[in-house]
């Protein structure tokens, strides 16, 4: 019974994560379609800052404070979460559109060749998952999912730092054209997405590293101390 209980719980989750997603991407839109998160030349990115920041802290303050939610995060396909940052690989459609001139290279260079170095480095990942098992507590697994979160913060940083000083190749090259469709759902719903995966691959991570832990501690037996 309690089984039967735990995987209806699990199940009730999903649907209701899977909504929730939904229904995020479609408040996005909706608010990047009444242009929403634009602001004039020089004005700080706040609307674009918070659609970052928001779900990643309602993320975490659910992981913290709801079980079910915790339960959800924990047993996730860490080959799926790992896997889908291949598409980050699109990255390079910054660098296209700097070539292009519309956006500016301080930008476009950075965000670019760095999701592109984790989009490249994703496929790798899952197939490591897949051949060993004992990879997700790797520290190489963390190390990559820092790198990959690291990247997301170097972007919007440099994103925000373009928009506020108006760095570019002229006044009409700036990070502008990311706070209107299509380019605004990248930072306000993709970033946050890709994040998301990556915190959860670094929980599971610290939960098998520590349980690797207690096991060794147990195979080794208590350790004698002097009288």
């Amino acid at each position: 019974m309690a089984a039967s209980e735990n995987t209806k719980d699990n199940e009730r989750t999903k649907t209701l994560v899977g909504a929730v997603v939904l229904f995020w991407l479609a408040v996005t839109f909706i608010l990047g379609a009444r242009e929403a998160f634009v602001r004039e030349p020089g004005a700080p990115p706040l609307p674009i800052l918070a659609g970052v920041l928001a779900p990643i802290l309602v993320f975490l303050a659910a992981f913290r404070f709801t079980r079910s939610f915790r339960d959800f995060v924990m047993s996730l396909d860490l080959q799926l979460a790992s896997g889908m940052q291949a598409w980050r690989f699109g990255g390079l459609v910054f660098i296209v559109l700097y070539f292009y001139g519309v956006l500016p290279g301080l930008f476009a260079w950075p965000a670019g060749l760095g999701d592109m170095g984790i989009g490249v480095s994703a496929p790798w990942v899952m197939l490591a998952l897949g051949r060993r098992t004992d990879f997700a507590a790797s520290r190489l697994f963390r190390v990559w999912n820092l790198l990959g979160i690291l990247d997301l913060v170097v972007a919007i940083s440099l994103g925000a730092l373009s928009s506020v000083l108006g760095i570019g190749a002229s006044e009409k090259i700036t990070t502008f054209p990311m706070a209107q469709l299509p380019l605004v759902l990248i930072p306000v719903f993709l970033v946050p997405l890709f994040a998301m995966a990556h915190l959860a691959c670094l929980f599971q991570a610290g939960h098998l590293e520590e349980y690797r832990w207690v096991c060794s501690r147990a195979r080794s037996g208590p350790t004698e101390t002097p009288a």
